[in-house]
Formats: structure tokens, sequence, C-alpha cells
């Protein structure tokens, strides 16, 4: 159930994330340290940062796939620890990981998410989903006998199932041809109006290109996090470089 309106934060409702504090501890190690920012609504976020920064787990958490250990967060209007649930409902989370079954076929995997979600015409969402990614001709093969880029487009069917507020997207281009790179950008674009995004990447150019918010993490902290027309790519390049010693791809 969503809290009432008042128990919200003043901006939860106009925003797409709120994060307060959020701290991820693994023992004496602190792998997300104390990290606040708001993204409005249908903005897209790009996450860069040097390995081992926090940015896969701030994504984690922020997508109810793991809790703080402190702080606390409001996605879409959600309290990500006390309304988990029902804030699944509006998220979809594409990664390099694609969360499908092997065994089952592109339209199979597709159906049982459907039904996981309840959308109302599953044979329908599913049609439509495989007909968006250019699939509905392998629509019977198993995902097992996909290449890398094919089921990187099933897994973006995936997290669409449910029609998503917001996608998170962590490394979506890892292991990804050329080709393959170009229609996962072209199915982003299309489905981006009216969503909002939090992406985590280590491609300044896509990455940067496509954010409306650029953050950076460094050792779990957050150090840079601007509106993108406050700062051009060239100088986001160089400052990356300065706050956190290498330079990005």
């Amino acid at each position: 159930m969503r809290q009432k309106q008042n128990s919200l934060p003043p901006d939860s409702l106009s925003a797409a994330i709120i994060a307060t504090s959020l701290t991820k501890s693994f023992g004496v190690r602190k792998a997300l340290d104390d990290v606040s920012f708001t993204l409005p609504r249908f903005g897209f976020l790009s996450v860069f940062g040097p390995n081992g920064a926090g940015k896969s787990t701030l994504l984690r958490i922020l997508a109810t796939l793991a809790r703080p250990s402190q702080g606390s967060a409001h996605v879409l209007g959600h309290d990500i620890q006390e309304q988990t649930e029902s804030l699944r409902r509006y998220i979809g989370v594409i990664s390099h990981r694609s969360m499908l079954y092997p065994d089952l076929t592109a339209a199979e995997n597709l159906m049982l998410y459907a039904k996981l979600y309840g959308v109302v015409d599953p044979a329908q969402r599913v049609k439509e989903l495989l007909d968006l990614v250019e699939l509905t001709g392998r629509r019977h093969d198993t995902v097992k006998s996909f290449s890398r880029g094919m089921t990187q487009r099933i897994a973006i069917a995936r997290a669409l199932v449910n029609d998503p507020e917001l996608l998170f997207l962590d490394e979506p281009y890892s292991g990804l041809d050329p080709r393959a790179v170009e229609i996962f950008d072209q199915l982003i674009e299309r489905v981006r109006p009216g969503k909002s995004f939090f992406m985590v990447s280590h491609d300044l150019t896509r990455g940067f290109d496509s954010a409306t918010h650029v953050m950076v993490l460094s050792q779990g902290r957050l150090v840079f996090y601007e509106e993108k027309p406050a700062i051009d790519r060239d100088l986001f390049s160089s400052l990356y470089r300065e706050l956190v010693g290498v330079a990005l791809a």
C-alpha cells in the first residue's frame, strides 16, 4: 500500500528517485558510503566510476535487489524497504545478466514474466514485445540458442513486460557486438518517452550522450552529481580523471 502523501518526502511525487544517506557495508568495508541525490521524473541518470566504486551496489539497492545498511530512498514515491512489492510493479531491470531461463523459448520466457506481473492480456503483450525487439521469427527458439545480442534483446523485452515507469540499466552494453549495441540504443530511444532511467556504465560516450544527469562514484562515495546541461562531455571527462585518477573509456 502506498504511504500517505504527507508521510513522503516533499519532492517524492515529482522525483523518480530520492536517496538519503544510503550506505551498504560488508563487514568493515563500505561498498556505499552516505550517498544522497534526487533524480527528477523522466530524467536519465548515467552513473560512472571505476570498478568497485559502488555503482552496481547503488543500483541493486534502488531496484529492491539488496537492502541498505543505513539510509533510505523513495523510488517513484515508494519506500524501497517498506513498499518493495508494490514498487516492483513499476520498475524494470536490464543488466549483463539476462534473468532469462535458457531452456525456455523466447515466447515462454516473456509469457512467464507477463503472468507473474499480472499483465491483463499476456499473449498480446508477448507478441508486442517480440515485434518491438524484432525477434518474432525466433519466438519458438530456446534462449540458449541465441547469440549474446539476441539474448539481450529478449532481456529488454522481459524488463518492459510490465511497462515500467523506471528502467535500471546495469552495464547493458557489456559483451554486445556493434550491431547489437545499435539495436539496443534504438530500443531505448523508442521506449524512452514518459519513463525514467538509471544507468551504470563505463562507456562515457553513450552514457553521457543519453543522460540528463551524470554521477560519479568513487570508493563508495558520491563525488560528482550534476544536470548535464551544466557541463559538456570534454569538461566532464577531465573532471572524471581528476576525481578518480583514471580516464573513462
